[in-house]
């Protein structure tokens, strides 16, 4: 890239997240990112002003990238395969992008930021998977409360066996993970009368 090339935001995030997938967010830095734009240090700090403000805008820019096509592949799929499609992108996620994974699903903001920015009160008090919990109200009649359990749960559960797949010590097959998902989602979601597929499509 000449040096003379006008350094924006975009790219400037498009840098960090290539760093961030390579080497984590201890990776990032206003030095590295600029290394890589192959430009000096001063248009980055221009643009952001601080690593905080950088770091906070590369995780909304991570989260994005990471997940934006999720609605399009679960678009117009009945509503297990859909909810399935979302813990398959999920857990895709983490084996193919584990650092990535890290920072928007694992690691405290307040450590790897320096604030937090998933707003107040506990994550729990959450929908989990709204969207997924959304289309299978819609085509199931099941109580809200029994249903929001149920997805809750899934979740829980997927999202604990991604992170597990982060340590090489608990690494499993990435399909041998997607079976075990599958068989969790028909036991949590029969307990509260949704049944699969007759023809699974794992």
């Amino acid at each position: 890239m000449g040096r003379k090339a006008k350094i924006d935001k975009q790219m400037i995030l498009e840098a960090a997240y290539e760093l961030l997938d390579e080497g984590g967010i201890e990776a990032v830095a206003i030095k590295s990112i600029a290394a890589k734009l192959n430009c000096s240090t001063q248009p980055v700090s221009w643009h952001f002003g601080s690593m905080t403000e950088l770091k906070k805008a590369l995780y909304f820019f991570a989260a994005e990238k990471s997940f934006s096509e999720l609605p399009s592949k679960m678009e117009n799929k009945p509503a297990f395969e859909a909810f399935f499609i979302s813990g398959v992108h999920y857990l895709s996620l983490a084996c193919e992008h584990p650092n990535v994974f890290r920072f928007i699903n694992i690691d405290s903001t307040e450590k790897t930021i320096g604030e937090r920015i998933t707003g107040p009160g506990s994550i729990f008090e959450n929908q989990f998977d709204k969207e997924s919990y959304e289309i299978i109200a819609r085509e199931y009649d099941v109580p809200e409360e029994k249903l929001r359990s149920a997805v809750r749960d899934v979740v829980i559960y997927t999202h604990g066996l991604a992170a597990m797949m982060l340590f090489d010590d608990f690494k499993l097959p990435k399909e041998q993970a997607l079976k075990m998902v599958y068989n969790m989602g028909v036991q949590i979601m029969g307990a509260v009368g949704i049944k699969p597929p007759e023809e699974p499509f794992i």
